[in-house]
């Protein structure tokens, strides 16, 4: 069965920039989420076997890092999304193993790349790919990831997988440049926040949904609704993420805390409190954002408390989810359609867990 290292078991896969590795402090979220997972565990197994045999699609020398970047414990969310979205509509295929192992490499892809940019040393609990073999072997096999995962997408009789794979691919990576063009720039609005967020978290999870719809065959409407519940839902996972960097415990998160805001990123808390302080105060915030120090976190924290910025972005976060789920309302009920609804229920509870009411 496969565990996962944090109480916040929804959280963005963990990334600090130093190689300690809090220990979680209880396991009750594991249990949680183990009822959640457990009857698509064979799926999620088969995806993972895929995974480790596509090691042998790079080159000889290559392998190490092949076997580096796709054999480490992750949660497969993504790959659920693929098996519970067929499950809502259908059953899942052995193609649906193929697009959820494609969708995960190109996730696999974006986490290289991301470790590279903000220097990270530990993932999941071991050394990023960067911090084992540097930089430029880690960029270059990042590409060898999304190659690898357009070469699969080829595999299929229609050019239409390869096309949203690479679609998407796009659209993340984008994403991902639009932040980095933000960063440290405090005429960044809440509607440019979720862009962000929809192109470089929520769309892979869109994608998910989506491609695994393509393949069942079903409605238009139906497969429609399916991808807005991907983009709603991956939307307030990335928002809830971005509570924990703030908002978290280093025990619980398994990370080390306000990494965000270390880099520069301003996200939906801080955008709410940059419109609710007064001129004096987003002086304060300004300056403590363009000179990050590692105590800077704690005079922060008195001006995210005093707006309750935790509170109305976690209002935010549950509009997300009540939009995931009326996406579904379409579809029939099925064991897949509970699972995808237990998923927005199982990070909604995590979402007050954080705010003290869990």
């Amino acid at each position: 069965m496969r565990t996962l290292t944090s109480d916040y078991m929804l959280a963005a896969d963990s990334k600090v920039v130093t190689a300690s590795i809090p220990k979680p402090a209880n396991s009750a979220p594991q249990d949680a989420w183990k009822q959640i997972i457990d009857p698509v565990e064979p799926f999620l197994e088969a995806v993972s076997n895929r995974l480790n045999r596509q090691v042998s699609s790079f080159e000889p020398d290559l392998l190490p890092y092949a076997e580096y970047a796709l054999t480490g414990n992750g949660k497969h969310l993504r790959p659920a999304l693929v098996t519970l979205t067929a499950s809502a509509i259908g059953n899942p295929t052995d193609a649906h193993v193929t697009i959820a192992v494609i969708i995960e490499m190109v996730h696999l892809a974006t986490l290289v790349h991301d470790d590279i940019m903000e220097q990270a040393a530990i993932r999941r609990g071991r050394l990023t790919l960067a911090a084992n073999w540097g930089n430029e072997i880690a960029v270059l096999f990042g590409d060898c990831l999304f190659a690898q995962a357009l070469k699969l997408a080829a595999s299929f009789p229609t050019p239409e997988i390869c096309r949203a794979v690479a679609v998407a691919t796009n659209t993340v990576c984008s994403g991902e440049i639009l932040q980095t063009q933000h960063r440290r720039d405090f005429a960044f609005t809440r509607d440019d926040y979720f862009k962000v967020i929809e192109m470089k978290t929520a769309e892979l999870f869109a994608l998910s949904c989506d491609l695994s719809a393509c393949l069942g065959a079903t409605s238009s409407e139906n497969r429609a609704a399916l991808r807005k519940f991907g983009l709603a839902f991956g939307t307030a996972y990335q928002v809830f993420d971005d509570c924990v960097d703030l908002f978290g415990s280093e025990a619980a998160a398994g990370k080390s805390l306000g990494t965000d805001l270390a880099k520069g990123k301003l996200t939906l808390p801080v955008l709410l409190l940059i419109e609710r302080a007064n001129g004096e105060e987003r002086k304060e915030l300004e300056d403590l954002v363009q000179d990050w120090q590692t105590g800077s976190i704690n005079a922060l924290n008195g001006l995210l408390s005093k707006y309750d910025t935790l509170s109305a972005s976690l209002e935010i976060l549950h509009e997300y989810l009540d939009k995931a789920r009326r996406a579904l309302g379409l579809l029939a009920r099925s064991t897949g359609r509970n699972g995808l609804l237990g998923l927005t229920d199982y990070l909604a509870r995590q979402s007050g867990a954080l705010g003290g009411r869990g």
